[in-house]
């Protein structure tokens, strides 16, 4: 499927210092995209739910409310279950990746940023917006995966997975039984143009397995995951 025009895409760009916002603002302005700005995480959740963007970038350590609160709000927030969620960040420490991602984000941006890798990690992220899935629906017991409204249901209740959870359980019950490997599953949930931590598949898995409440999931040792119905 061919991206669509980059004028299509809606960006909301969070962080307190007004020389980052500039310049991520110009570059992706450059760029096509429609871009809009907040200057702490409270505006941040108040822009988020009036604009419906499909990317946030949202630094971490900011005032009032902080990048990791913030996100862990927009994502309690259903309609905003499919924007994909970037942190900005000039933390490398695993346990804010850990943290990150844990409330439903899908990627880090390390500053300091150079305008050629923010515009390649940005056109890397909305790739997937697009999604190349098929628009059919899958059951596998009592839970249903509709790849075209990008719904999951179990036992006839309706779950609230963020993007990146929603790809990963569709590539697992895609083949039931099969052992999907690490680097499988993070070639086609994460693509080559994410950067992500080590612990990013354990994390999303561990999201998921609470969701389920069961344990249809299997771990695989040295190896990867399967779906077990």
């Amino acid at each position: 499927m061919q991206l669509m025009n980059t004028e299509s895409f809606k960006i909301l760009l969070v962080d307190d210092e007004p020389d980052i916002l500039e310049f991520m603002e110009y570059n992706l302005r450059k760029e096509g995209y429609q871009v809009f700005t907040a200057k702490n995480g409270m505006e941040a959740v108040e822009k988020a739910k009036e604009l419906r963007p499909h990317l946030i970038i949202l630094d971490i350590m900011m005032p009032e409310m902080d990048g990791i609160e913030a996100c862990s709000t927009i994502r309690s927030i259903p309609e905003l279950n499919n924007t994909l969620i970037a942190f900005l960040t000039a933390r490398n420490e695993d346990y804010s990746q850990i943290a990150g991602f844990d409330v439903g984000g899908d990627d880090f941006i390390s500053k300091p940023i150079k305008p050629r890798v923010l515009v390649s990690r940005i056109k890397g992220l909305l790739r997937r917006v697009g999604g190349n899935a098929p628009d059919d629906s899958v059951r596998i017991g009592d839970l249903v995966i509709d790849r075209e409204k990008y719904t999951v249901t179990y036992k006839d209740q309706e779950l609230a997975l963020p993007r990146k959870e929603f790809e990963l359980l569709s590539l697992l019950i895609s083949k039931p039984g099969k052992v999907f490997t690490r680097d499988e599953i993070m070639d086609k949930v994460w693509g080559d143009d994410i950067i992500v931590g080590d612990r990013t598949i354990d994390v999303h898995i561990r999201k998921i397995r609470e969701k389920l409440g069961d344990d249809s999931i299997k771990t695989i040792k040295g190896v990867g995951y399967k779906y077990d119905q």
